[in-house]
């Protein structure tokens, strides 16, 4: 979607409904503001449900103070206006409550951005600004000053967040991505100690633009009915909270030996067919930049010509197990068992070099593997049958963790097991 040809009163009301459809803020809270080239501001409505707005709620405040539209400009529009002053690169300011960023507030704590390569690459940086009256020239200087000293992320005590950049689309990735870093960093706390990425690690992130090209004379049935299907799952993974609109990898392998695969650096959550980028022969798809982790999708499907589908995502109660390095014993429920059986267990490195060696983790009983640092990667024989062992693998890690606060969990029995195994005829 390209946003620049988007009115900034439109920009606001999706990216409000989004912010509040997810969870990530309330009827009453939360505020977005753009300055557009003529110095204007467009903001929220003060006391307007969030969940209703409509492009005409939204409010314009003139460089000379008049104020237009049917409602009060929100009272944050001081520090709204403190940022743009003092930043004449921000064009968009998003302030909202979303509760595992609202807890570091209380904790007057910040979230550690180095424990997955995604959040580090989409928040460079995150400073804190004194506690101050919601509405105050105050607040507005203390949130400025933090800007002004280059971040773009600031969280403000006992507050909640604000974000700013130069669209409102990158405000919001970066919003989206710091409240699941600060989620996955709480559910790791409660299992161990989060284990941060290194340097060198990070470097291995960068996208791999050296595979050649080539253009596509056609689409076949089977392509097209498949680019089809991808785009459900994606857009359900969205809903599921398995996939961010910044990460998650989807592919399936066709007939003919050629991949599809999701793109790099393009919003899951309004992935179109046409986005998914044709891998064949080692090329992509002319125009298209292929995921990061084509090269690993790849080796894994050459090596297993029975997988058909890979689903990798950061989920938040999974990546609690990555960040720490902890095991998840699928054996909770027998759903669980069945589906994933045994999660391997691959370094950070893995996903990126030693490719063979990570695609020969997979066998008849490993079909998940679990990356320290990474991702959860997920094979299945067809696209639902992936997704499903990644929506499987996600509930499991989020039963294993609230057990954690009920008492000593009691995994099934090595005898049940084997009843299990006989039972569905999984192989041993």
């Amino acid at each position: 979607m390209n946003f620049s040809f988007l009115h900034p009163a439109d920009q606001i009301v999706l990216f409000m409904n989004r912010i509040y459809q997810a969870g990530l803020t309330t009827t009453s809270g939360g505020n977005l503001s753009i300055c557009d080239g003529n110095g204007n501001i467009w903001i929220s409505p003060s006391g307007i449900d969030k969940g209703t707005l409509t492009r005409n709620d939204i409010m314009c405040v003139k460089p000379d103070g008049t104020v237009t539209g049917p409602h009060k400009p929100s009272m944050e529009l001081p520090f709204h206006s403190s940022v743009y002053r003092g930043r004449q690169d921000l064009k968009a300011v998003l302030h909202a409550h979303p509760p595992a960023l609202v807890a570091f507030s209380l904790a007057r704590k910040l979230p550690n951005i180095n424990l997955l390569s995604s959040i580090k690459s989409t928040c460079s940086g995150i400073s804190i600004a004194p506690y101050a009256v919601p509405g105050s020239i105050e607040l507005g200087k203390n949130v400025s000053k933090e800007f002004e000293k280059g971040y773009n992320s600031v969280i403000l005590e006992n507050h909640g967040a604000c974000v700013s950049a130069e669209t409102m689309y990158d405000a919001f990735i970066r919003f989206e991505t710091l409240e699941r870093c600060a989620l996955i960093e709480i559910n790791a706390r409660k299992i161990g100690q989060p284990l941060s990425l290194n340097e060198n690690q990070i470097n291995l992130t960068r996208i791999d633009n050296s595979m050649k090209e080539f253009e596509p004379a056609g689409h076949t049935s089977e392509e097209l009915a498949v680019r089809r299907d991808m785009i459900k799952f994606i857009h359900r993974c969205c809903t599921q909270h398995l996939f961010g609109s910044s990460h998650g990898t989807y592919s399936a392998i066709l007939s003919d030996g050629s991949i599809l695969i999701t793109p790099e650096g393009k919003d899951r959550f309004w992935l179109e067919e046409s986005d998914l980028v044709l891998i064949k022969e080692g090329c992509r798809e002319k125009g298209k930049n292929a995921s990061i982790f084509t090269a690993l999708h790849s080796a894994i499907y050459k090596n297993h010509p029975e997988i058909k589908s890979l689903a990798g995502a950061q989920p938040y109660y999974t990546m609690a197990f990555a960040v720490t390095g902890t095991p998840i014993d699928s054996r909770t429920i027998p759903e669980s068992y069945i589906q994933l059986r045994t999660i391997g267990n691959a370094s950070f490195e893995d996903q990126y070099i030693n490719l063979n060696k990570t695609a020969d983790m997979m066998d008849a009983t490993t079909q998940v593997i679990l990356f320290k640092n990474g991702q959860i990667l997920a094979a299945g024989t067809s696209l639902v049958n992936a997704f499903d062992r990644l929506e499987v693998a996600e509930a499991t890690a989020h039963s294993l963790i609230s057990a954690m606060d009920i008492g000593q969990t009691v995994p099934i029995s090595d005898k049940e097991i084997s009843i299990i195994n006989k039972t569905f005829s999984l192989p041993e």
